[in-house]
């Protein structure tokens, strides 16, 4: 009797320890908290911004964010190893989607073109945009490739990731949609040196880089080279072009600086951007609508705000137990804050116009969910209690 006594406290201590084990895993305490709040904040300045102008819009926007919130914290919730089990498969998926948008016999019921692009496919009333989702699953897979690679540290081991990134970046450039697509080759910089690649190999990548970038001029669209045309335009002081191809950017530029220090206000602001046209008002370029009503001091809280995400990100990268988690947070932080960048500097004339969203901030459904899932993975990450660093985990 004693001896049965004696293994059933055996075996509920031992129980009693897995429980303690599996709870130990989870911390609550961790900089993830950072990027949430300043997604957050930057999700409701967005939705403030969105009805300066049309406030159906900034109703549906909100109700976005409660559905990319609600979509976070199932996430969140589920263990953190099943992005890496799972990362390839997810990866594979997407781009299946991208494949499909780019399938000619498709009916417009699933893929409907809008303005020449082939970008979204249609969930009932709902548009679901793949070439959002990519950018997060498509991190997670170079995380998964990455941490295992040893051959990273050598030349032949950074040509097959750029080989593999090529995949999503062909498939999104033929959409047409080629800004988002040149998103991807900092990020990967971002990663590589994360992952310990040599900086010299990085350095010669990036050099041809820059010298065949003017050789893809003449095979460009029209309308991408106009973009080029109208910021050199812009650069030199040449206004010839602000009533045609310069339009959208010129519109831009002025109403950012209408607002001043403080801002014009909800109403005048509101006036000003009707009486102007600005173009994509509420998607592209409403950076220009929040210097406008908010003045350059709405400019600084979206910038500090993005600050805080990437910052945030980057922080629960240096504090993962595992390089995946490391590179999966730099990766989803450059990704973050590279896209604020470039949206930014086409509102106030130092880049060329691009179709690129500011995140957390411009109206999509697609992009406001994905975000949020993509903080949900940060958190998970980051929630792993660390018990050292493991190369190989």
């Amino acid at each position: 009797m004693s001896i049965l006594v004696s293994n059933s406290l055996a075996r509920g201590l031992r129980r009693e320890r897995a429980v303690d084990t599996r709870t130990a895993d989870r911390a609550w305490l961790h900089w993830a908290w950072l990027p949430l709040f300043a997604g957050l904040g930057l999700s409701l300045m967005g939705i403030a911004a969105i009805g300066t102008t049309a406030p159906a819009l900034a109703q549906r926007q909100f109700g976005y964010l409660i559905v990319g919130m609600l979509a976070a914290a199932f996430v969140g919730a589920q263990q953190w190893r099943w992005m890496r089990r799972w990362a390839w498969l997810l990866f594979a998926v997407n781009l299946a989607f991208l494949v499909l948008l780019l399938i000619p016999f498709v009916p417009d019921s699933i893929v409907r073109p809008r303005n020449g692009a082939r970008r979204w496919i249609n969930i009932g009333s709902l548009d679901f945009q793949p070439s959002e989702l990519i950018k997060l699953t498509w991190i997670v897979a170079m995380a998964a490739w990455l941490r295992t690679t040893a051959n990273v540290k050598q030349f032949s081991g950074i040509i097959a990731t750029i080989l593999v990134t090529l995949m999503p970046v062909a498939l999104i450039i033929l959409q047409p949609d080629l800004d988002s697509a040149l998103l991807f080759a900092p990020v990967l910089l971002v990663m590589l040196l994360a992952a310990g690649a040599r900086v010299k190999h990085l350095v010669i990548i990036a050099c041809v880089a820059v010298v065949l970038a003017p050789c893809s001029y003449p095979v460009l669209k029209k309308h991408q080279r106009d973009r080029i045309d109208t910021l050199i335009a812009q650069f030199v002081g040449d206004t010839r072009l602000n009533n045609g191809i310069g339009f959208q950017s010129n519109r831009a530029v002025t109403l950012a600086a209408a607002g001043g220090i403080l801002g014009s206000g909800k109403e005048e602001s509101g006036t000003l951007i009707r009486f102007n046209h600005l173009p994509e008002e509420n998607t592209d370029m409403i950076f220009a609508v929040i210097a406008c009503r908010w003045g350059l001091l709405g400019g600084l809280a979206v910038w500090l705000l993005a600050a805080a995400y990437a910052f945030g990100a980057f922080m629960v990268g240096l504090r993962a137990g595992t390089m995946f988690g490391r590179l999966v947070a730099v990766g989803i932080g450059a990704m973050v804050f590279l896209q604020l960048m470039v949206n930014t500097g086409m509102t106030i004339g130092v880049l060329p116009v691009s179709g690129m969203t500011l995140p957390f901030v411009s109206y999509g459904g697609s992009s406001l969910v994905c975000l949020w899932i993509t903080t949900s993975v940060l958190f998970a990450v980051a929630s792993r209690r660390s018990r050292g660093f493991d190369l190989d985990a």
